[in-house]
């Protein structure tokens, strides 16, 4: 049985993830982002307010990423997404910038955002020993 642990872990180890949200016209669109996932399975990344991802998730929450892809294991991850504030964004950063040292000159940047996104429904996938398995939250 897929456990919260088994998610961390496995999203942990790695750094990129596929990000999708919804753009304008109601079409999927794609990037690939630096990630790190918080304790509570939340997974922060950041952006810049110009890209078309901050403008699609600022209209519309809903994302949806493909962690992994080695050994044809994977997290596909959907959930619900925040441009934090405050204490939430503090934490957010600290998890973050441990991941990607390069986040903390990159702060700097004019127009950089984060957005923490936490989870609806995971699908953990390991085509090589046959197992599927999803949790929803």
């Amino acid at each position: 049985m897929l456990t919260r642990e088994e998610i961390h872990e496995f999203v942990h180890a790695r750094k990129l993830a596929v990000v999708s949200s919804i753009g304008p016209g109601g079409e999927p669109q794609s990037a690939l982002v630096g990630i790190a996932i918080l304790p509570q399975l939340e997974i922060v990344f950041d952006t810049v307010r110009s890209s078309r991802k901050y403008l699609n998730l600022k209209a519309d929450p809903r994302v949806a990423l493909v962690v992994g892809w080695e050994d044809e294991k994977t997290v596909q991850y959907e959930g619900l997404s925040t441009e934090p504030e405050g204490e939430e964004l503090r934490r957010a950063k600290e998890i973050y910038f441990a991941a990607w040292s390069g986040g903390v000159e990159r702060q700097q940047w004019p127009g950089i955002a984060y957005f923490l996104v936490r989870p609806q429904w995971v699908r953990f996938s390991d085509f090589d020993a046959g197992r599927i398995e999803e949790m929803r939250f």
